[in-house]
Protein backbone atom coordinates (compact mmCIF):
# COMPACT_ATOMS: atom_id res chain seq x y z
CA UNK A 1 0.00 0.00 0.00
CA UNK A 2 1.37 3.67 -1.05
CA UNK A 3 2.06 6.09 1.57
CA UNK A 4 -1.20 8.11 0.20
CA UNK A 5 -3.21 5.53 0.65
CA UNK A 6 -2.80 4.78 3.64
CA UNK A 7 -2.98 7.99 4.80
CA UNK A 8 -6.32 8.05 2.91
CA UNK A 9 -7.27 4.99 4.85
CA UNK A 10 -6.43 6.44 8.23
CA UNK A 11 -8.62 9.63 7.88
CA UNK A 12 -11.44 7.65 6.76
CA UNK A 13 -10.64 5.60 10.00
CA UNK A 14 -10.38 9.04 11.79
CA UNK A 15 -13.46 10.21 10.28
CA UNK A 16 -15.94 6.84 11.33
CA UNK A 17 -14.39 6.95 14.64
CA UNK A 18 -15.52 10.79 15.16
CA UNK A 19 -18.94 10.14 13.82
CA UNK A 20 -19.90 7.22 16.49
CA UNK A 21 -18.04 9.68 19.11
CA UNK A 22 -20.75 12.21 17.66
CA UNK A 23 -24.09 9.75 17.84
CA UNK A 24 -23.13 8.44 21.08
CA UNK A 25 -22.88 12.44 22.81
CA UNK A 26 -26.12 13.09 20.55
CA UNK A 27 -27.65 10.40 22.32
CA UNK A 28 -26.88 11.57 25.54
CA UNK A 29 -28.61 14.55 24.46
CA UNK A 30 -31.85 13.10 23.56
CA UNK A 31 -31.33 11.72 27.25
CA UNK A 32 -31.22 14.95 28.87
CA UNK A 33 -34.31 15.83 26.78
CA UNK A 34 -36.51 12.78 27.50
CA UNK A 35 -36.24 14.05 31.29
CA UNK A 36 -37.36 17.57 30.74
CA UNK A 37 -34.42 19.26 30.28
CA UNK A 38 -32.80 21.43 27.99
CA UNK A 39 -29.28 20.17 26.71
CA UNK A 40 -28.74 23.94 25.42
CA UNK A 41 -30.06 26.12 28.17
CA UNK A 42 -30.27 29.61 28.82
CA UNK A 43 -31.82 29.96 32.15
CA UNK A 44 -28.64 30.99 34.00
CA UNK A 45 -29.48 33.78 35.66
CA UNK A 46 -31.56 32.28 38.22
CA UNK A 47 -30.31 31.08 41.45
CA UNK A 48 -27.58 31.97 43.21
CA UNK A 49 -24.65 34.81 41.39
CA UNK A 50 -22.34 32.51 39.09
CA UNK A 51 -18.86 33.09 40.45
CA UNK A 52 -15.68 33.14 38.00
CA UNK A 53 -13.68 30.34 38.87
CA UNK A 54 -10.54 32.98 39.50
CA UNK A 55 -12.44 34.16 41.81
CA UNK A 56 -13.47 31.43 43.93
CA UNK A 57 -9.46 30.73 44.41
CA UNK A 58 -9.02 34.38 45.30
CA UNK A 59 -11.30 33.43 48.65
CA UNK A 60 -9.39 31.20 49.26
CA UNK A 61 -5.84 32.89 48.72
CA UNK A 62 -4.84 32.64 52.75
CA UNK A 63 -5.63 29.00 52.84
CA UNK A 64 -2.36 28.41 50.52
CA UNK A 65 0.64 26.56 52.24
CA UNK A 66 4.64 27.30 51.16
CA UNK A 67 3.54 24.37 48.40
CA UNK A 68 0.72 26.34 46.93
CA UNK A 69 -1.80 23.97 48.50
CA UNK A 70 -4.95 24.53 50.24
CA UNK A 71 -5.21 23.29 53.93
CA UNK A 72 -8.31 21.69 54.06
CA UNK A 73 -9.25 23.06 58.24
CA UNK A 74 -8.49 26.52 56.88
CA UNK A 75 -11.08 26.48 53.38
CA UNK A 76 -14.40 27.05 55.16
CA UNK A 77 -17.41 25.55 52.83
CA UNK A 78 -19.00 28.80 51.77
CA UNK A 79 -21.67 28.17 48.99
CA UNK A 80 -20.42 28.68 45.19
CA UNK A 81 -22.25 28.41 42.27
CA UNK A 82 -19.63 27.78 39.28
CA UNK A 83 -19.98 27.21 35.82
CA UNK A 84 -17.77 26.43 32.86
CA UNK A 85 -16.52 23.72 30.39
CA UNK A 86 -15.05 20.63 31.22
CA UNK A 87 -11.68 19.62 30.46
CA UNK A 88 -10.88 16.96 32.17
CA UNK A 89 -12.81 13.68 34.48
CA UNK A 90 -11.90 11.43 36.07
CA UNK A 91 -13.67 8.42 38.57
CA UNK A 92 -12.37 6.69 41.98
CA UNK A 93 -15.39 4.49 43.18
CA UNK A 94 -18.33 7.01 44.53
CA UNK A 95 -16.12 10.13 43.47
CA UNK A 96 -15.52 11.84 40.23
CA UNK A 97 -13.18 14.74 39.97
CA UNK A 98 -14.34 17.39 37.13
CA UNK A 99 -12.22 20.20 35.76
CA UNK A 100 -13.60 23.12 34.70
CA UNK A 101 -12.24 26.76 32.96
CA UNK A 102 -13.83 29.26 32.43
CA UNK A 103 -12.43 32.81 31.11
CA UNK A 104 -10.91 33.53 34.39
CA UNK A 105 -9.40 30.08 35.22
CA UNK A 106 -9.77 26.45 36.17
CA UNK A 107 -11.48 24.93 39.25
CA UNK A 108 -12.07 21.56 40.47
CA UNK A 109 -15.48 19.95 41.30
CA UNK A 110 -15.38 17.07 43.70
CA UNK A 111 -18.42 15.40 42.78
CA UNK A 112 -19.62 12.33 45.19
CA UNK A 113 -22.97 10.02 45.58
CA UNK A 114 -23.24 11.49 49.23
CA UNK A 115 -23.42 15.22 48.16
CA UNK A 116 -25.37 14.64 44.79
CA UNK A 117 -27.55 11.83 45.61
CA UNK A 118 -29.66 10.76 42.50
CA UNK A 119 -27.89 13.15 40.49
CA UNK A 120 -24.98 11.16 40.77
CA UNK A 121 -26.14 9.57 37.60
CA UNK A 122 -26.29 12.56 35.11
CA UNK A 123 -22.68 12.37 35.38
CA UNK A 124 -23.02 9.59 32.69
CA UNK A 125 -24.36 12.07 30.84
CA UNK A 126 -21.35 14.33 30.38
CA UNK A 127 -18.63 14.92 28.20
CA UNK A 128 -15.35 16.43 28.02
CA UNK A 129 -15.93 20.01 26.55
CA UNK A 130 -19.78 20.08 27.51
CA UNK A 131 -20.21 23.21 29.67
CA UNK A 132 -21.98 22.57 32.88
CA UNK A 133 -23.00 24.62 35.84
CA UNK A 134 -22.30 23.15 39.55
CA UNK A 135 -23.57 24.80 42.74
CA UNK A 136 -22.35 23.23 46.16
CA UNK A 137 -19.55 24.28 48.93
CA UNK A 138 -15.56 25.10 49.01
CA UNK A 139 -13.39 22.23 49.78
CA UNK A 140 -9.93 21.41 49.98
CA UNK A 141 -8.77 17.68 49.20
CA UNK A 142 -6.86 15.27 50.87
CA UNK A 143 -4.08 17.05 48.36
CA UNK A 144 -4.69 19.65 48.81
CA UNK A 145 -6.82 20.89 45.63
CA UNK A 146 -9.32 23.65 46.03
CA UNK A 147 -12.41 22.09 45.06
CA UNK A 148 -16.25 22.75 44.85
CA UNK A 149 -18.29 19.37 47.05
CA UNK A 150 -21.32 19.79 44.21
CA UNK A 151 -24.58 19.31 45.48
CA UNK A 152 -26.56 19.99 42.59
CA UNK A 153 -25.19 20.19 38.39
CA UNK A 154 -26.68 20.39 35.37
CA UNK A 155 -25.54 20.48 32.11
CA UNK A 156 -25.90 24.33 30.02
CA UNK A 157 -24.38 23.16 26.52
CA UNK A 158 -23.95 19.80 25.23
CA UNK A 159 -20.84 19.56 22.86
CA UNK A 160 -21.42 17.03 20.13
CA UNK A 161 -17.62 16.73 18.64
CA UNK A 162 -14.89 16.20 21.39
CA UNK A 163 -11.98 18.47 22.10
CA UNK A 164 -8.82 17.58 20.79
CA UNK A 165 -5.39 17.67 22.72
CA UNK A 166 -2.52 19.52 22.58
CA UNK A 167 -0.69 16.69 21.01
CA UNK A 168 -3.96 15.67 18.57
CA UNK A 169 -4.36 19.61 17.43
CA UNK A 170 -0.48 20.41 15.91
CA UNK A 171 -1.96 21.01 12.32
CA UNK A 172 -0.97 24.71 12.00
CA UNK A 173 -3.63 25.39 9.20
CA UNK A 174 -5.86 23.45 10.86
CA UNK A 175 -5.27 25.48 13.73
CA UNK A 176 -5.54 28.80 11.76
CA UNK A 177 -8.84 28.07 10.21
CA UNK A 178 -10.45 26.61 13.44
CA UNK A 179 -9.12 29.33 16.03
CA UNK A 180 -12.62 28.68 18.10
CA UNK A 181 -10.76 25.13 19.26
CA UNK A 182 -7.40 26.35 19.12
CA UNK A 183 -8.11 28.50 21.55
CA UNK A 184 -9.60 25.58 23.94
CA UNK A 185 -6.98 22.93 23.26
CA UNK A 186 -3.94 25.27 23.51
CA UNK A 187 -3.95 27.83 26.43
CA UNK A 188 -0.79 29.20 25.16
CA UNK A 189 -2.79 30.80 22.23
CA UNK A 190 -6.05 32.57 24.73
CA UNK A 191 -3.13 33.99 26.70
CA UNK A 192 -1.70 35.93 23.35
CA UNK A 193 -5.22 36.72 22.40
CA UNK A 194 -5.80 38.23 25.75
CA UNK A 195 -2.60 39.73 25.80
CA UNK A 196 -3.65 41.93 22.49
CA UNK A 197 -6.51 43.12 24.30
CA UNK A 198 -4.78 44.16 27.08
CA UNK A 199 -1.97 46.23 24.85
CA UNK A 200 -5.05 47.70 22.89
CA UNK A 201 -6.50 49.20 25.90
CA UNK A 202 -3.09 49.76 27.24
CA UNK A 203 -2.49 52.21 24.33
CA UNK A 204 -5.82 53.72 24.27
CA UNK A 205 -4.31 54.98 27.84
CA UNK A 206 -1.94 56.23 27.06
CA UNK A 207 -2.83 58.54 24.44
CA UNK A 208 -5.78 59.53 26.05
CA UNK A 209 -4.16 60.53 28.82
CA UNK A 210 -2.18 62.88 26.52
CA UNK A 211 -4.98 64.68 25.29
CA UNK A 212 -5.28 62.95 22.21
CA UNK A 213 -8.39 62.01 20.64
CA UNK A 214 -9.49 58.82 19.31
CA UNK A 215 -11.42 59.02 15.94
CA UNK A 216 -12.48 56.95 12.78
CA UNK A 217 -12.04 57.80 9.14
CA UNK A 218 -13.16 55.98 6.21
CA UNK A 219 -12.21 52.11 5.37
CA UNK A 220 -13.14 53.29 1.36
CA UNK A 221 -10.92 55.48 -0.67
CA UNK A 222 -11.18 56.77 -3.67
CA UNK A 223 -7.28 57.25 -4.09
CA UNK A 224 -4.47 54.96 -3.26
CA UNK A 225 -2.70 56.88 -0.49
CA UNK A 226 -0.69 56.71 3.33
CA UNK A 227 1.68 54.06 2.33
CA UNK A 228 3.47 52.27 -0.32
CA UNK A 229 1.78 49.23 -0.88
CA UNK A 230 -1.12 47.74 -2.81
CA UNK A 231 -4.17 47.97 -2.41
CA UNK A 232 -7.42 45.70 -2.21
CA UNK A 233 -10.43 46.97 -4.68
CA UNK A 234 -14.14 46.77 -4.04
CA UNK A 235 -16.85 48.44 -5.91
CA UNK A 236 -19.81 50.53 -4.44
CA UNK A 237 -22.75 50.06 -6.52
CA UNK A 238 -25.24 52.48 -5.58
CA UNK A 239 -22.52 54.72 -6.38
CA UNK A 240 -21.37 52.47 -9.63
CA UNK A 241 -17.47 53.61 -8.01
CA UNK A 242 -14.73 51.44 -8.31
CA UNK A 243 -13.21 51.80 -4.49
CA UNK A 244 -10.15 50.82 -2.78
CA UNK A 245 -9.81 49.13 0.87
CA UNK A 246 -7.54 51.57 2.82
CA UNK A 247 -3.79 50.73 3.10
CA UNK A 248 -3.49 53.35 5.83
CA UNK A 249 -5.31 56.19 7.37
CA UNK A 250 -2.96 58.99 7.33
CA UNK A 251 -3.90 61.57 5.05
CA UNK A 252 -7.42 61.14 6.55
CA UNK A 253 -5.83 61.67 10.12
CA UNK A 254 -3.49 65.03 8.60
CA UNK A 255 -6.65 66.52 7.47
CA UNK A 256 -8.12 66.63 10.69
CA UNK A 257 -4.82 68.04 12.04
CA UNK A 258 -5.69 70.84 9.24
CA UNK A 259 -9.04 71.45 10.91
CA UNK A 260 -7.54 72.34 14.37
CA UNK A 261 -7.67 68.40 16.22
CA UNK A 262 -3.70 68.40 17.10
CA UNK A 263 -3.47 65.35 19.13
CA UNK A 264 -5.64 62.64 17.49
CA UNK A 265 -4.90 58.71 16.94
CA UNK A 266 -7.24 55.74 15.29
CA UNK A 267 -6.63 52.21 15.65
CA UNK A 268 -7.32 51.67 12.21
CA UNK A 269 -8.25 48.04 10.54
CA UNK A 270 -6.03 48.21 7.28
CA UNK A 271 -5.39 46.31 4.05
CA UNK A 272 -2.99 45.73 1.93
CA UNK A 273 -3.18 43.30 -0.85
CA UNK A 274 0.62 41.73 -0.87
CA UNK A 275 2.48 38.74 0.62
CA UNK A 276 1.60 36.51 3.38
CA UNK A 277 4.19 35.70 5.72
CA UNK A 278 4.80 35.10 9.53
CA UNK A 279 4.90 38.97 9.74
CA UNK A 280 2.57 39.82 7.10
CA UNK A 281 -1.00 39.63 6.90
CA UNK A 282 -3.43 41.19 4.68
CA UNK A 283 -5.55 42.28 7.07
CA UNK A 284 -4.73 44.08 9.88
CA UNK A 285 -4.39 46.84 12.98
CA UNK A 286 -2.53 49.64 12.66
CA UNK A 287 -1.82 52.32 15.40
CA UNK A 288 -1.89 56.54 13.71
CA UNK A 289 -1.00 59.06 15.88
CA UNK A 290 -0.72 62.50 14.65
CA UNK A 291 0.87 65.45 17.32
CA UNK A 292 1.22 68.97 16.02
CA UNK A 293 3.94 70.82 17.51
CA UNK A 294 6.19 67.96 18.08
CA UNK A 295 8.90 66.92 15.67
CA UNK A 296 10.07 63.13 14.59
CA UNK A 297 12.46 63.54 17.41
CA UNK A 298 9.61 64.20 20.18
CA UNK A 299 8.04 60.95 19.48
CA UNK A 300 11.51 58.85 19.28
CA UNK A 301 11.04 59.86 22.75
CA UNK A 302 7.54 58.76 23.25
CA UNK A 303 7.57 56.06 21.86
CA UNK A 304 10.45 54.92 24.23
CA UNK A 305 7.98 55.88 27.47
CA UNK A 306 4.89 54.34 25.37
CA UNK A 307 6.67 50.85 25.07
CA UNK A 308 7.90 50.36 28.48
CA UNK A 309 4.24 51.62 29.60
CA UNK A 310 2.27 48.93 27.59
CA UNK A 311 5.04 46.16 28.43
CA UNK A 312 3.97 47.49 32.74
CA UNK A 313 0.57 47.17 31.60
CA UNK A 314 0.78 43.91 30.53
CA UNK A 315 2.67 42.72 33.18
CA UNK A 316 -0.32 43.93 35.33
CA UNK A 317 -2.96 41.93 33.85
CA UNK A 318 -1.34 39.11 33.35
CA UNK A 319 1.52 38.69 35.44
CA UNK A 320 2.03 34.45 34.82
CA UNK A 321 2.30 34.69 30.94
CA UNK A 322 4.09 38.11 31.32
CA UNK A 323 6.89 36.59 33.57
CA UNK A 324 7.27 33.41 30.98
CA UNK A 325 7.34 35.79 27.98
CA UNK A 326 10.11 38.43 29.33
CA UNK A 327 12.23 35.63 30.62
CA UNK A 328 12.65 34.36 26.73
CA UNK A 329 13.11 37.53 25.09
CA UNK A 330 16.24 38.59 23.01
CA UNK A 331 16.36 42.07 23.88
CA UNK A 332 15.59 45.02 26.26
CA UNK A 333 13.29 48.06 26.45
CA UNK A 334 15.95 49.35 28.96
CA UNK A 335 18.35 51.07 26.52
CA UNK A 336 17.43 51.78 22.93
CA UNK A 337 19.83 53.37 20.07
CA UNK A 338 19.37 55.85 17.89
CA UNK A 339 22.00 55.25 14.02
CA UNK A 340 21.47 56.98 10.78
CA UNK A 341 20.87 54.89 7.70
CA UNK A 342 24.18 55.97 6.20
CA UNK A 343 25.97 55.28 10.03
CA UNK A 344 24.26 51.97 10.14
CA UNK A 345 25.11 50.90 6.29
CA UNK A 346 28.66 51.56 7.20
CA UNK A 347 28.95 49.94 10.23
CA UNK A 348 27.49 46.86 8.29
CA UNK A 349 30.15 47.26 6.16
CA UNK A 350 32.61 47.46 8.73
CA UNK A 351 31.72 44.30 10.87
CA UNK A 352 31.54 42.39 7.60
CA UNK A 353 35.36 43.51 6.53
CA UNK A 354 34.12 45.55 3.19
CA UNK A 355 34.97 48.67 2.12
CA UNK A 356 32.48 51.59 2.47
CA UNK A 357 32.56 52.11 -1.47
CA UNK A 358 30.58 48.56 -1.64
CA UNK A 359 27.17 50.96 -0.70
CA UNK A 360 27.81 52.90 -4.04
CA UNK A 361 29.84 50.27 -6.54
CA UNK A 362 27.57 47.14 -5.87
CA UNK A 363 25.60 47.80 -9.30
CA UNK A 364 28.27 48.61 -11.20
CA UNK A 365 28.97 45.84 -13.79
CA UNK A 366 32.84 45.23 -12.78
CA UNK A 367 31.61 45.19 -9.30
CA UNK A 368 33.81 42.34 -7.42
CA UNK A 369 30.79 40.78 -5.43
CA UNK A 370 32.40 37.30 -5.60
CA UNK A 371 35.19 38.92 -3.23
CA UNK A 372 33.25 40.65 -1.02
CA UNK A 373 31.22 37.61 -0.49
CA UNK A 374 34.48 35.95 0.42
CA UNK A 375 35.12 38.25 2.55
CA UNK A 376 31.68 38.66 4.37
CA UNK A 377 31.59 34.95 4.72
CA UNK A 378 34.66 34.94 6.64
CA UNK A 379 32.86 37.29 9.08
CA UNK A 380 29.94 35.08 9.59
CA UNK A 381 27.67 37.98 7.38
CA UNK A 382 25.41 35.30 4.95
CA UNK A 383 24.86 38.70 2.92
CA UNK A 384 22.26 37.83 -0.50
CA UNK A 385 23.96 39.54 -2.52
CA UNK A 386 22.37 38.31 -5.83
CA UNK A 387 19.06 40.30 -4.92
CA UNK A 388 20.82 43.16 -3.36
CA UNK A 389 22.92 43.83 -6.80
CA UNK A 390 19.34 43.16 -8.80
CA UNK A 391 17.63 45.55 -6.34
CA UNK A 392 20.46 47.79 -6.54
CA UNK A 393 20.05 48.21 -10.78
CA UNK A 394 16.59 48.85 -10.67
CA UNK A 395 17.73 52.13 -8.28
CA UNK A 396 17.11 55.70 -10.54
CA UNK A 397 19.27 57.60 -7.46
CA UNK A 398 21.65 57.92 -4.80
CA UNK A 399 19.05 57.66 -2.39
CA UNK A 400 17.12 54.57 -3.60
CA UNK A 401 20.61 53.37 -3.56
CA UNK A 402 21.42 54.12 0.13
CA UNK A 403 17.97 52.50 1.29
CA UNK A 404 18.60 49.48 -0.95
CA UNK A 405 22.19 49.07 1.01
CA UNK A 406 20.65 49.33 4.08
CA UNK A 407 18.32 46.67 3.62
CA UNK A 408 20.69 44.31 2.53
CA UNK A 409 23.75 45.18 4.36
CA UNK A 410 22.56 46.46 7.22
CA UNK A 411 18.80 46.22 8.30
CA UNK A 412 19.53 41.62 8.71
CA UNK A 413 22.25 42.02 11.60
CA UNK A 414 20.48 44.81 13.57
CA UNK A 415 20.08 42.28 16.61
CA UNK A 416 23.95 41.37 16.03
CA UNK A 417 25.21 45.01 15.75
CA UNK A 418 23.52 46.73 18.41
CA UNK A 419 23.26 44.87 22.42
CA UNK A 420 23.51 45.76 25.63
CA UNK A 421 27.33 46.41 27.16
CA UNK A 422 27.25 42.67 28.58
CA UNK A 423 26.09 41.43 25.10
CA UNK A 424 23.20 39.29 26.55
CA UNK A 425 19.99 41.46 24.88
CA UNK A 426 19.70 42.96 21.69
CA UNK A 427 19.03 46.98 21.76
CA UNK A 428 16.37 48.20 19.81
CA UNK A 429 17.46 50.40 17.45
CA UNK A 430 15.82 53.46 15.92
CA UNK A 431 16.91 53.85 12.01
CA UNK A 432 16.71 57.65 11.12
CA UNK A 433 17.34 60.01 8.41
CA UNK A 434 15.75 58.17 5.63
CA UNK A 435 16.67 59.44 1.69
CA UNK A 436 13.74 61.98 0.80
CA UNK A 437 13.42 59.46 -2.23
CA UNK A 438 11.98 56.79 -0.66
CA UNK A 439 9.57 58.92 2.10
CA UNK A 440 6.59 60.63 0.03
CA UNK A 441 5.28 62.13 3.01
CA UNK A 442 7.96 63.25 4.97
CA UNK A 443 9.63 66.59 5.53
CA UNK A 444 13.21 67.43 4.52
CA UNK A 445 15.43 67.75 6.69
CA UNK A 446 16.97 71.42 6.95
CA UNK A 447 20.36 70.87 7.00
CA UNK A 448 20.45 68.36 4.30
CA UNK A 449 17.82 68.03 2.07
CA UNK A 450 18.53 65.22 0.70
CA UNK A 451 17.08 63.16 3.71
CA UNK A 452 14.02 63.77 5.91
CA UNK A 453 13.05 63.44 9.10
CA UNK A 454 11.90 59.98 10.01
CA UNK A 455 12.81 57.04 12.00
CA UNK A 456 11.80 53.67 11.60
CA UNK A 457 12.13 51.38 14.66
CA UNK A 458 13.31 47.83 14.55
CA UNK A 459 13.44 45.56 17.19
CA UNK A 460 14.79 41.62 18.06
CA UNK A 461 15.03 42.42 14.00
CA UNK A 462 11.72 42.88 13.29
CA UNK A 463 10.36 46.59 12.31
CA UNK A 464 7.58 48.08 14.56
CA UNK A 465 6.99 50.97 13.98
CA UNK A 466 7.78 54.20 11.25
CA UNK A 467 7.26 58.20 12.23
CA UNK A 468 8.16 60.94 10.75
CA UNK A 469 8.12 64.91 10.95
CA UNK A 470 5.48 65.61 8.75
CA UNK A 471 5.43 67.57 5.53
CA UNK A 472 3.09 70.44 5.09
CA UNK A 473 4.82 72.42 1.93
CA UNK A 474 1.82 71.88 -0.49
CA UNK A 475 3.72 72.30 -3.13
CA UNK A 476 6.74 70.04 -1.96
CA UNK A 477 4.04 67.00 -1.27
CA UNK A 478 2.27 67.80 -5.00
CA UNK A 479 5.75 67.41 -6.55
CA UNK A 480 6.28 64.41 -4.69
CA UNK A 481 2.69 62.60 -5.79
CA UNK A 482 3.59 63.31 -9.15
CA UNK A 483 6.65 61.32 -8.80
CA UNK A 484 4.70 58.87 -7.55
CA UNK A 485 2.62 58.88 -10.53
CA UNK A 486 5.34 58.67 -12.69
CA UNK A 487 6.98 55.43 -10.85
CA UNK A 488 3.28 54.13 -11.12
CA UNK A 489 3.20 54.36 -15.03
CA UNK A 490 6.77 52.55 -15.23
CA UNK A 491 5.00 49.68 -13.69
CA UNK A 492 5.63 50.02 -10.10
CA UNK A 493 2.59 48.42 -7.66
CA UNK A 494 3.43 49.64 -4.42
CA UNK A 495 2.89 53.48 -5.33
CA UNK A 496 0.41 56.12 -4.27
CA UNK A 497 -1.76 58.76 -6.05
CA UNK A 498 -2.17 62.14 -7.07
CA UNK A 499 -4.86 63.26 -4.18
CA UNK A 500 -5.67 66.85 -4.70
CA UNK A 501 -8.24 67.24 -2.40
CA UNK A 502 -5.21 66.66 0.42
CA UNK A 503 -3.45 69.08 -1.05
CA UNK A 504 -6.27 71.34 -0.87
CA UNK A 505 -6.14 70.50 2.80
CA UNK A 506 -2.44 71.70 3.41
CA UNK A 507 -2.91 74.94 1.28
CA UNK A 508 -5.25 75.26 4.13
CA UNK A 509 -2.56 75.60 6.46
CA UNK A 510 -1.57 72.39 8.25
CA UNK A 511 0.83 73.25 11.70
CA UNK A 512 4.12 72.20 12.07
CA UNK A 513 3.68 68.24 13.03
CA UNK A 514 4.66 64.45 13.39
CA UNK A 515 2.92 61.50 12.94
CA UNK A 516 4.03 57.69 13.74
CA UNK A 517 2.35 54.42 12.92
CA UNK A 518 2.48 50.74 14.53
CA UNK A 519 1.02 47.56 13.94
CA UNK A 520 -0.63 46.37 16.94
CA UNK A 521 -0.24 43.10 15.93
CA UNK A 522 3.37 43.77 15.60
CA UNK A 523 3.79 44.42 18.79
CA UNK A 524 1.95 41.88 20.50
CA UNK A 525 3.79 39.18 18.72
CA UNK A 526 6.83 41.01 19.93
CA UNK A 527 5.99 41.30 23.79
CA UNK A 528 4.49 37.77 23.74
CA UNK A 529 7.06 35.90 21.95
CA UNK A 530 4.53 34.73 19.03
CA UNK A 531 6.45 33.04 15.97
CA UNK A 532 3.62 34.29 13.57
CA UNK A 533 1.17 37.32 13.18
CA UNK A 534 -2.28 34.91 12.76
Amino acid sequence: MSKEARLAEQAEEHAKAEEAIIAARRSKAVRVRARGENPFANDVTSGHSLVALADARAKFESAKNAEGRYDAAKVEPVPLRVSGRILFSRSFGGVTFIRLRDRTGELQLYCDQEALGAEFERLDDLDLGDIIEAEGTAMATQKGELSVRAKSLRLLTKAFRPLPTKTSFKDVEARYRMRYIDLVANTDVAAVFRARTSIVSALRRFFDSRGFLEVETPTMHTVIGGAAAKPFNTHHNALDMNLFMRIAPELFLKRLVVGGFERVYELARCYRNEGLSTRHNPEFTMLEYYQAYATYETLMDQTEVMLRYVDDELAKALPQSHAEWAKSRAYTFSQFARVSMKDAVHKALEKAGLPPEVATQVHEADAPIKEWAKIAKGKKREIDWSNFRSGAKKCESVGELLFCAYEYLAEPFLTADYRTEDGSKSVPVFIIDYPFEVSPLARKKDLDPSLVDRFELFVDGRELCNAFSELNDPDDQADRFRAQVEKKAKGADETMDYDADYIRALEYGMPPAAGFGMGVDRLTMLLTGAASIR
